[in-house]
């Protein structure tokens, strides 16, 4: 359906006939407005003051806008630049909220605020053909109580909005220098990332980076930090094509481990490479911190749920019986969850996994010699990870880095050995090496484990399907609700936003009305998906297309439930779709 663009006038013409009445009498302002080299869209109005704020978007036609095409053409400079563009408006729309003046949220102007990570986000996007730039935000729409104030919403819409349009989402106002030093970083990010697998590198921490952040509740970067220093024997060299040559250590397949005392930066660097799946922003200290983008932060999660996972690489021959070839449970202990979060990684495509012991369960990472003489394996359910970490790399291409303080049998199975000290790593892997010959481990005889079956088939829920006022809520980065079934992701240690939470609700009711059919595995079913996303963008599980409503399409700006695409939108991993399926309790089931 062609919606009718009015014309600025129009719409202020409306608002001054809708002075002082009801504030229902918002609704009517619902539609499409064309302002001097931009389009206004009022998407979705408000109930009350009180409410939610109304949401808006703004099209500013390519040729308007005027950038280059060098700055979205290619997948990984659009997503930087929409990011780029975002912050600009972020920061210049805090310049105007609640200037204007009413009840409620009367005057809020917001819009999604981007931490230290670049993740491509609703609230901006850039059509990859023509450079058209789309923002979606929120306005608190005036009012006195319940009586709307249109006086002061035009004081938003054509004085307040106008400028900050004009002052960020067009070449004009942007500094060339700035705008290259985006798309120059997003360039040097993606080739270090090409350099990881053509090197056989899982992992690279450049020279100079600050890895500490200010505080544990602050991303930012500490001041003063330490700066990272490779060690010399682990030091490569890339030459950038931006930032020329670049030194820093380079963590090589297969299995690593990284030691030192208590606060001397173990879980530091283990947590940037965590988060080093994804880029990060200039001065962020951890810009050239880059992880293989597949891996996994692994760790026990006691209560948790499991549904007919084979954990049987790990967890066999239980005393009561129940088959870990299909293991089911409502409430798993620390090492039967580590053992099906790790199962489940591999099921999610995971190249490398990062464990640390302080958050592992301890009978899942190691038996030690004294126990193993006192409990014989004949009646140990449980092969601990020690006994399967050098199989997964040879057999299934799996490396591993873990942070180990206390358990030191691992250096007979490490590649590599680091040691921190004072927040800087020194390689002692000789060292480490030598020592352990004292301290021999033995297993006795294992046999290599059968591979994992990830042929689990998802029940269609025809009753779902019927319900069309599906609730969706997110809680922070703690999880979010379906239906009001909540879906708890604390442990899924990777997440860096709350909107990929509002992404993964959204996916989740997509496929469990379009996708879930009694005969795809799980596996299929986030691949086929994934696969849409790489075309659709937000519009494969938001919009006419996904079969949820409204219209979409990678870089477009319509989409889901019948209205516009909200602005709240972070596109998640595939490996955090995955967690989250496999957190549902009633909501996703596995055929027996």
């Amino acid at each position: 359906m062609v919606i009718k663009v009015k014309t600025a006038a129009e719409l202020q013409t409306l608002l001054r006939q809708i002075d002082h009445k009801s504030y229902p009498a918002y609704k009517d302002t619902r539609g499409k407005y064309q302002f001097q080299q931009y389009v206004l869209s009022i998407d979705h109005v408000q109930g009350d003051p009180f409410a939610a704020p109304s949401k808006v978007s703004i099209l500013v036609p390519g040729k308007a806008a005027g950038f280059d095409r060098g700055c979205y053409e290619q997948v990984h400079r659009r997503i930087a630049f929409q990011d780029y563009l975002l912050r600009r408006m972020s920061v210049k729309i805090k310049d105007y909220s609640f200037k204007a003046k009413g009840s409620g949220k009367s005057g809020l102007l917001g819009i999604s605020h981007p931490g230290q990570e670049i993740l491509e986000r609703s609230a901006c996007a850039v059509n990859p053909q023509n450079g058209d730039v789309t923002v979606r935000m929120e306005i608190g729409f005036p009012a006195n109580g319940r009586t709307i104030n249109s006086g002061e919403l035009v004081k938003i819409l054509f004085d307040f909005l106008p400028i900050c349009v004009r002052q960020t989402l067009f070449s004009s106002s942007c500094s060339r220098e700035s705008v290259e030093k985006c798309l120059f970083l997003a360039d040097d990010q993606l080739y270090i990332r090409e350099e990881l697998k053509k090197r056989g590198l899982v992992s690279f921490v450049a020279n100079g980076a600050v890895l500490p952040r200010k505080s544990g509740v602050s991303s930012l970067p500490m001041k003063d930090g330490k700066a990272f220093t490779s060690p010399a024997s682990m030091e490569v060299t890339l030459e950038l094509p931006h930032h020329g040559r670049l030194s820093g250590m380079g963590i090589e397949k297969g299995v690593t481990l990284i030691v030192g005392g208590g606060y001397h930066g173990k879980s530091t660097l283990l947590e940037a490479l965590e988060l080093g799946v994804y880029n990060h922003i200039a001065g962020d200290g951890r810009e050239f911190v880059i992880t293989d983008e597949t891996a996994v932060k692994l760790r026990a999660e006691d209560g948790r749920s499991i549904q007919k996972t084979d954990i049987s690489m790990f967890i066999r021959n239980l005393p009561n019986g129940r088959d870990t070839n299909a293991f089911y449970t409502e409430d798993a202990s620390g090492s039967t969850s580590q053992a099906a979060n790790t199962v489940e990684a591999m099921e999610a495509g995971a190249q490398v996994f990062l464990i640390d012991e302080d958050t592992s369960a301890t009978n899942f990472m190691i038996r030690d010699e004294l126990m193993q003489r006192v409990v014989s394996r004949d009646v140990e359910p449980i092969i601990p990870f020690i006994d399967r970490v050098r199989e997964l790399y040879e057999d299934y291409g799996i490396s591993t880095i873990l942070v180990a303080g206390s358990c030191g049998s691992y250096f007979h199975k490490a590649d590599h050995i680091i040691q921190m000290n004072r927040y800087q790593p020194v390689e002692i892997t000789e060292l480490a090496k030598k020592e352990a010959e004292g301290y021999p481990y033995t297993t006795g005889k294992l046999d290599k484990s059968a591979e994992p079956n990830f042929k689990r088939i998802v029940k269609r829920d025809a009753a779902f399907a019927r319900d069309d006022r599906i609730k969706l809520r997110t809680d922070g980065l703690d999880g979010f609700s379906v239906n009001r079934e909540e879906v708890d992701m604390r442990y899924v240690e990777q997440l860096a936003d709350p909107e990929q939470l509002t992404s993964l609700s959204y996916m989740i009711k997509y496929m469990k009305l379009q996708v879930f059919d009694g005969k795809k595995t799980l596996r299929d079913a986030v691949e086929g998906l994934y696969t849409r996303i790489g075309d659709k963008g937000f519009g494969a599980f938001f919009g006419s297309g996904s079969g949820a409503g409204g219209s979409a399409g990678r870089g477009g700006d319509m989409g889901g439930d019948g209205g516009a695409l909200p602005g709240n939108l972070a596109m998640p991993r595939r490996q955090e779709l995955y967690a989250a399926l496999n957190r549902c309790r009633e909501l996703i089931k596995i055929e027996e």
